[in-house]
């Protein structure tokens, strides 16, 4: 089975969205700051343009990644991605209640009502040896406190947000982690730990 990871955009001050749900732009600004294009699974909707560094980064985890799991509020502030998540994977929603109409779509998407480990379990069979994608959000730290979680990737962005939503909350235990990859990119500092 692959492994399971999470990994987000994320401010100096560890947050993957401002009050409001504000600061996207500044915190994806990477995804636009370099000459290098790597086309999402639908590059009508999302081109990556990055330096050499950032475009092999991505490709790699594009290639390996088999499917993610994302928690209700992320689905319902994006509408379900209008439908077509822009990886084209296959995505387990966690949700205490799966909406009585889903959003139309083209990529399956599948609600996960009894909890992360199952929702993991789910994503896992279907990825086969490909790795599981997971978050952001509370979905993260629930993953974590359950030793589910490989590898923690942080897209670190040179701004400090103030507050908002914190990348990792609700874990119950201290993790040491140490030595991590780092990939310099443009406008971004590219972290990869595992646990």
């Amino acid at each position: 089975m692959g492994k399971v990871f999470t990994q987000a955009s994320v401010s100096l001050d560890g947050f993957i969205a401002g009050p409001g749900h504000s600061g996207f732009e500044k915190l994806f600004a990477w995804c636009r700051a370099g000459d290098v294009e790597t086309p999402s699974e639908d590059p009508d909707r999302l081109i990556y343009r990055t330096n050499a560094a950032t475009a092999a980064y991505l490709r790699e985890l594009m290639e390996t990644t088999g499917a993610l799991i994302v928690g209700r509020t992320l689905y319902d502030m994006t509408n379900g991605w209008d439908g077509k998540h822009p990886g084209g994977l296959p995505v387990f929603v966690v949700t205490h209640r799966a909406p009585e109409e889903p959003v139309e779509s083209e990529t399956p998407f599948i609600f996960v009502t009894d909890g992360i480990e199952s929702a993991i379990k789910q994503a896992q069979a279907l990825a086969g040896d490909k790795r599981i994608g997971i978050g952001p959000g509370s979905t993260v730290g629930q993953a974590i406190n359950a030793g589910l979680v490989d590898e923690i990737r942080v897209d670190l962005v040179p701004l400090i947000l103030g507050s908002g939503t914190p990348m990792l909350s609700g874990i119950t235990e201290q993790l040491d982690l140490q030595n991590p990859e780092v990939i310099v990119g443009q406008g971004v500092t590219h972290l990869i730990y595992s646990l």
